[in-house]
């Protein structure tokens, strides 16, 4: 169900995600791109795409003579991707509706896969974690961004008001990779050999109310609940999603605050992981230092 829920909902999404929400996951985009430090001839994976904003950078880092494949569970995104890469003229870009747990893939066949805050919406990221170690070469990089901590993303309320319409919970797990070394622990059980974390804060800067509220809910996680809805509902969530938000308002604008992780996964050169004693103290060591910073 969750699966369905994400693929059609980001399917309503698609035309608003990135009028939207492009400014907002800049930062996390950048240091994505900067983490996976991507070079001419290398073979990228771009998992959960989108409607191709980080896909298309790194199809022209690995130029000349790299290339970029692009997976989506939801068709309109990856029409919306590839119809961006033909106006832009991009050859090297590649985009495919495809599930990130199941990805249908040669084994070995990418230098580096990127995946910018999609695990979040998986039901088992897990899975998509090792289906992206299983695609990577030897000496190759996996680099993955997800939301941080709840308590420091001023946009969380629109979850549990939402939830408050709806039968099922819509997005149960969202800040769960987002607690001090959960994206490392997951990394490293996926089989990778290390791991690397940043916490970035950041701002979600929204024009007047009207952006802030369909940026939650028209072109985001809840897009298909906030389909259903009728008048009378969405007023009542978009109400209580405004007093939620009120303490970051700034005239008409909306300053939000946020927060960003990203790892770098990495495989050693020979393909060879650790021993699990050796992965357990990596991922006690990581989980300390993410709690002090």
């Amino acid at each position: 169900m969750q699966r369905r829920v994400q693929r059609y909902g980001w399917d309503l999404a698609a035309a608003a995600y990135e009028p939207l929400w492009q400014a907002q996951l800049a930062p996390a985009h950048d240091a994505l791109m900067n983490a996976a430090a991507l070079t001419s001839g290398e073979r990228v994976l771009d998992v959960a795409c989108g409607t191709g904003l980080v896909a298309l950078r790194a199809a022209q880092a690995v130029q000349p003579g790299g290339d970029v494949v692009g997976t989506d569970v939801s068709g309109r995104m990856i029409d919306a991707a590839s119809h961006a890469a033909a106006r832009r003229r991009v050859v090297n870009a590649r985009f495919l509706r495809m599930d990130a747990e199941r990805l249908d893939l040669s084994a070995a066949s990418f230098d580096a896969a990127l995946c910018a805050l999609g695990l979040m919406y998986l039901p088992h990221p897990e899975r998509a974690m090792r289906e992206m170690r299983r695609v990577l070469r030897a000496g190759g990089r996996a680099v993955v961004a997800v939301w941080g901590l709840r308590a420091h993303c001023g946009f969380a309320p629109v979850f549990p008001i939402v939830d408050a319409e709806v039968e099922s919970d819509v997005c149960p797990l969202f800040f769960g990779l987002g607690a001090p070394g959960a994206i490392s622990r997951l990394c490293l059980d996926a089989g990778f050999d290390h791991v690397e974390e940043l916490r970035i804060a950041t701002t979600l800067e929204y024009n007047d109310a009207d952006d802030a509220c369909n940026a939650a809910f028209a072109a985001g996680p809840v897009a298909l609940a906030w389909s259903r809805f009728d008048a009378h509902v969405r007023n009542r969530v978009r109400a209580r999603y405004l007093d939620a938000i009120a303490p970051w308002k700034r005239g008409r604008r909306y300053a939000l605050p946020g927060e960003f992780v990203v790892a770098v996964a990495t495989i050693s050169d020979q393909g060879v992981g650790e021993d699990e004693d050796s992965r357990a103290l990596r991922i006690a060591s990581l989980s300390d230092h993410t709690a002090d910073a």
